[in-house]
């Protein structure tokens, strides 16, 4: 039985998930965070569902020997890939969040009719978006496009400039992102590009991320099992796969806190 002085695990292929731990570290401050990022095979957004799930459940299972009460999948490719296996396999061990379904739940309850998603190619070959909103609500248009540049770009420190706003005009300015009433940003890299994409748009489309909604879910779960924790139970810890010095600096823009990396090979 799961107890909540026990961490919440958290993972991604590198360093987009940081914005989900450092969402649930703001508004969850009580509960200690066990962060693993996953450089050795960062980007996931081009690799096979299988590989993805294999990293997953070997991440997963090494979060579960933390002790962790809860794992949420920080990365839109693993959980396109993923979610349905490590709840299958880990049978009800702890809970599974995933980024995708509160975004999908938000969006359709917002009643949009014209959608766009955008994603890596490993979430946009899934169709997960597509075909999760399609399951509440037949009528919605959802247009999907791959931005594999994005993800890359986000992880190397390469936004917030004119390269960043040519890359993302490039991709936004195809005729399938045209005439959409909301973009969903279905990767946890994105929302650091949010401004930018706004500035394209000029707030004619609304934007919406996975962050705020995740954070409701983990919230909404934790109270449900009773694994809210009320008092504050150690510092998070940062493991990644392979040490980067790129990870290390471009840490603290999606992280609000102190972060000290220590290299975990699950690989070896």
């Amino acid at each position: 039985m799961s107890t909540p002085d026990q961490p919440i695990g958290i993972f991604d292929s590198g360093i987009g998930g940081l914005t989900v731990a450092n969402a649930i570290h703001r508004f969850l401050p009580n509960e200690k965070l066990i962060y693993f990022g996953d450089t050795v095979h960062m980007p996931y957004g081009d690799k096979s569902a299988d590989a993805i799930r294999y990293y997953c459940l070997r991440i997963s299972k090494f979060l579960l020997e933390q002790n962790c009460k809860m794992i949420v999948i920080a990365c839109n490719s693993a959980s396109s890939a993923a979610y349905d296996v490590l709840v299958d396999f880990f049978g009800g061990k702890v809970p599974f969040v995933n980024v995708v379904d509160p975004l999908v739940m938000e969006v359709v309850k917002s009643g949009y009719h014209n959608i766009g998603v955008i994603a890596t190619k490993a979430t946009i070959n899934s169709s997960v978006y597509k075909n999760k909103i399609n399951s509440l609500n037949l009528q919605a248009n959802v247009h999907q496009l791959a931005t594999p540049l994005l993800a890359p770009m986000i992880e190397e420190g390469f936004y917030n400039g004119n390269i960043t706003q040519s890359v993302i005009d490039s991709y936004l300015s195809q005729p399938v992102m045209q005439n959409i009433d909301v973009l969903l940003l279905a990767c946890t890299h994105y929302p650091l590009i949010k401004d930018e994409i706004n500035e394209y748009y000029q707030g004619k489309v609304d934007i919406m991320d996975s962050i705020d909604a995740v954070v409701r879910e983990v919230t909404r779960i934790l109270k449900q099992e009773k694994l809210l924790s009320n008092t504050h139970t150690g510092e998070d810890v940062f493991y990644v796969s392979d040490y980067t010095t790129s990870f290390e600096e471009t840490a603290k823009n999606f992280y609000q806190g102190e972060i000290k990396l220590i290299t975990k090979a699950l690989w070896d």
